[in-house]
C-alpha cells in the first residue's frame, strides 16, 4: 500500500510550535494512481511574496495546507530550528493559538520568509 508523507507544523501541549510527519493511507485508485480518501476543503487562496519577504511571529488562524508553487518559504520556530520548503513541497500549517491562551511571541508561532533568488508563490487550501 502507497503512503504519503504530510509534513504537519502544530501547536504542542507547551504551546510551542513543532514538526512533525504523519503517514496518509493511499488505499484508493489503482497501482498507477493511488488515491487518498477525499478530504473536505474550505477554500484556497494564491499569494505571492516578493525577495526580502519576512514576517513576524504568528500563529496560523485556520488550519490549512501550504503548497510551494515557486521560490522557497523558510518556516522557523521558536526553538530555532527551520526548514525550508521548495517548489513541489507542502506542509500543512496547524500551529493555532491554544484555547484561552493571549498570544505571546516568546512562545506561541512560527514565522515564515521568502528564501533564495525567486518570489515565493504559494496556494493555501483551508480545512
Amino acid at each position: 500500500m502507497a503512503l504519503f508523507t504530510k509534513v504537519v507544523l502544530f501547536t504542542d501541549t507547551d504551546g510551542r510550535a513543532r514538526f512533525r510527519e504523519e503517514s496518509v493511507m493511499l488505499d484508493g485508485g489503482t497501482p498507477q494512481s493511488a488515491l487518498s480518501a477525499l478530504m473536505p476543503s474550505g477554500g484556497y487562496q494564491l499569494r505571492t511574496s516578493p525577495v526580502g519577504f519576512r514576517s513576524s511571529f504568528h500563529c496560523t488562524t485556520v488550519p490549512q495546507w501550504v503548497f510551494i508553487l515557486g521560490g522557497q518559504m523558510e518556516i522557523s520556530l521558536q526553538d530555532g530550528s527551520a526548514r525550508v520548503f521548495g517548489p513541489g513541497q507542502h506542509f500543512y500549517s496547524a500551529d493555532v493559538l491554544p484555547a484561552g491562551s493571549v498570544f505571546d511571541a516568546a512562545v506561541h508561532g512560527h514565522w515564515s520568509r521568502q528564501a533564495g533568488p525567486d518570489p515565493l508563490v504559494t496556494l493555501f487550501v483551508r480545512d
